[in-house]
């Protein structure tokens, strides 16, 4: 067998094309996914029990159910029972909001019971409530400690949503498969594809490693 990346290479406008809807659906999810990520993890911190019940639920559920399930069920099944046109960009980004939302919330539960709960006290006693207490003292220093594990999650995020090509979307997996079934090329076609993404998520990952080695030098601890 001879390689040929001459048909990738014609075709490779179609693959950039594929990459940017990969990289809408992962920013729209990651922009979704990390405020309601807060929000669960906030209901989970409350001290009103049937509250944090239905937010550990909410995170278990989503964390521990395959996410090509979820797909599913948000593509075919959410708009039978609720009567909604849902097309693939919009199941994926619902589906992948949600789900990520999950594992935000226990990255900010986790940097939110890291902090010292000396810090608590002292926003108290200079007559902060416990939300001015959480905004301008607890989350700006728990942030600084969950960013690390914020970008380990949004690189888990950009892979998982590779799956969206089972559901017809465009994103790069499914320009990927169009343009090897039209030009029986699927071996360098795929090495094209697995190349595009190790760049993206090497390049990822270096940025979270420095940034790690930054938050370490200033004292900042780190939060998985």
């Amino acid at each position: 067998m001879e390689w040929s990346f001459a048909p990738v290479i014609a075709n490779l406008d179609i693959l950039l094309l594929g990459l940017l809807n990969t990289l809408k659906v992962t920013g729209l999810a990651l922009s979704l996914g990390v405020p309601l990520g807060l929000a669960l993890a906030l209901m989970r911190l409350s001290q009103v029990r049937p509250v944090s019940m239905v937010s550990a639920f909410i995170i278990e559920f989503f964390r521990t159910t395959p996410p090509l399930v979820q797909l599913f069920w948000f593509f075919f099944a959410f708009p039978i029972l609720f009567n909604i046109n849902m097309t693939p960009y919009l199941a994926a980004v619902v589906t992948f909001s949600i789900q990520s939302s999950a594992f935000f919330a226990e990255i900010f539960r986790s940097g939110i019971q890291s902090i010292d709960h000396g810090q608590w006290e002292g926003s108290k006693a200079i007559g902060m409530s416990r939300n001015q207490s959480l905004r301008r003292v607890i989350l700006p220093q728990a942030v600084k400690r969950m960013i690390p594990a914020f970008m380990e999650r949004s690189i888990e995020l950009l892979k998982t949503t590779t799956l969206v090509s089972t559901i017809a979307y465009t994103d790069l997996m499914y320009q990927a498969n169009s343009i090897a079934q039209s030009t029986f090329r699927p071996l360098e076609v795929y090495t094209v594809v697995a190349v595009i993404y190790f760049v993206l998520i090497f390049a990822f990952s270096q940025l979270s490693i420095i940034i790690e080695h930054r938050l370490a030098k200033s004292g900042e601890g780190t939060v998985n």
